[in-house]
């Protein structure tokens, strides 16, 4: 590996746990700013974790706030070699090189937040980078996930992902718009979890810095693009059939990452700590 690559390893792992970082902070200031008289605010409770063969990171998980029913914000890097499994997923995807030399480091930020209002929606970030002895690439992405939805919330949150993916190629909203909404469908259900957002792998155009930089500005778009559905719709006024709503709504989610995640799937196969590889599992949830 080249100096140059271990250097920009370096960056991108460093730039992660500093969006989790700033993330962190202004969840936490949400729930500080939620008037209530019978609950403390919400507090995250940060605990390391590990992956058997290298690496580790920190989950940050809370639970039971006023505002989010349940939030993590989990930072990864890890390395080694890839099973046979996750060598044939990577092979499939047109990865090369992976039979000869199996070797890996990845590094990344993974976000979901389950909310208290069930007119508040819940949400999905992560970001990454992927090395491998014959390849390098940058994916993520977000997306809205309302158990009620609102036209004002959906159209907020796409321009700002939008405005952010025009700064960087014309093209790359339509086209990470469209791959969102192919990704994040549940195909034994016939409908998408939620209202879409962007997503994209495997970006390598050639230029670590322009891609890098894309993936630092789609992280950096998140909070502008979330935070004030979320302080709007907190103190929506609800009652036991908007609850019942978003429960089964949950019940989507948990489907879907369950059986489809790409990123679930990864984790569990490479030996992560389980429990912060299931961090995006809602609660509570219900099936009707």
């Amino acid at each position: 590996m080249s100096d140059a690559m271990q250097s920009e390893k370096i960056q991108a792992s460093k730039w992660f746990a500093k969006l989790r970082d700033q993330i962190v902070a202004a969840f936490e200031t949400l729930e500080d700013s939620h008037d209530s008289q019978t609950q403390l605010a919400g507090r995250f409770e940060v605990t390391p974790t590990t992956r058997q063969s290298g690496g580790g990171g920190v989950m940050s998980v809370m639970r039971g706030g006023r505002v989010f029913e349940k939030v993590g914000v989990n930072v990864s890097t890890v390395h080694g070699r890839l099973g046979d499994r996750a060598q044939k997923s990577m092979a499939a995807r047109g990865v090369p090189g992976m039979a000869e030399d199996p070797r890996f480091w990845a590094s990344g930020i993974s976000l979901v937040a389950h909310m208290q209002n069930p007119h508040a929606p819940a949400v999905h970030m992560n970001t990454r980078m992927f090395w491998t002895p014959s390849a390098w690439w940058f994916g993520g992405g977000t997306d809205l996930n309302p158990a009620i939805e609102y036209d004002p919330d959906t159209i907020h949150f796409h321009n700002i992902l939008k405005q952010t993916c025009q700064v960087h190629d014309p093209s790359y909203y339509a086209k990470f718009k469209d791959w969102a909404d192919t990704y994040f469908f549940i195909p034994h259900r016939g409908r998408a979890r939620g209202v879409g957002g962007i997503f994209y792998d495997d970006l390598n155009t050639g230029n670590w810095h322009a891609d890098f930089d894309f993936t630092k500005a789609v992280g950096t778009a998140f909070l502008p693009a979330f935070l004030p559905l979320a302080r709007v719709r907190k103190d929506t006024p609800w009652g036991p059939d908007e609850k019942d709503r978003q429960l089964v709504h949950r019940g989507l989610y948990t489907e879907y990452n369950l059986v489809y995640d790409r990123g679930t799937k990864f984790g569990l196969e490479t030996g992560h700590d389980a429990s912060a590889v299931l961090m995006s599992l809602p609660p509570v949830a219900k099936w009707i």
